[in-house]
């Protein structure tokens, strides 16, 4: 599926309705350039979900934990990650594979030990469409 985002906005609102619709044990893959809007979509993925506590990217933290939504929210930010064995010392089976939801920016570095089953999210800018245009790409990893 392929969504058009024309403002910060329209993404923010873009996540917010997957986070409502997102299931216990769901991992999203969330990928793209610098500054195309990973840390606006999970903002609203996260208001989607129900949390009201303000969600900034884990760069430096590799992982924020939310537990006050209708589920436990588990965002990632895997972009400083040296080798995937840094992965395995934070215990990240027991995200992936709980009751939580998680997401995961820059999650093609991980590829390797992420879940068979995912939904994978692309966000792309095309500048000749505008500034703050941004082309949403979701697909299921079966």
């Amino acid at each position: 599926m392929k969504i058009d985002s024309y403002s910060a906005q329209e993404t923010l609102e873009i996540g917010k309705k997957m986070g409502a619709e997102a299931k216990p044990g769901a991992v999203y893959t969330l990928m793209g350039d610098l500054g195309v809007g990973k840390t606006v979509f999970s903002q609203g993925f996260a208001q989607g979900l129900g949390i009201t506590e303000p969600v900034n990217s884990p760069t430096f933290t590799v992982i924020q934990e939310y537990d006050g939504g209708r589920l436990p929210f588990y965002h990632f930010d895997v972009y400083r990650i040296g080798h995937v064995e840094e992965m395995e010392e934070i215990g990240y089976e027991d995200y992936f594979y709980g009751r939580g939801v998680c997401l995961i920016e820059w999650a093609d570095l991980i590829e390797e030990i992420l879940p068979e089953h995912s939904i994978c999210i692309r966000m792309e800018k095309e500048l000749e469409k505008g500034f703050d245009y941004r082309r949403i790409t979701v697909e299921e990893n079966i």
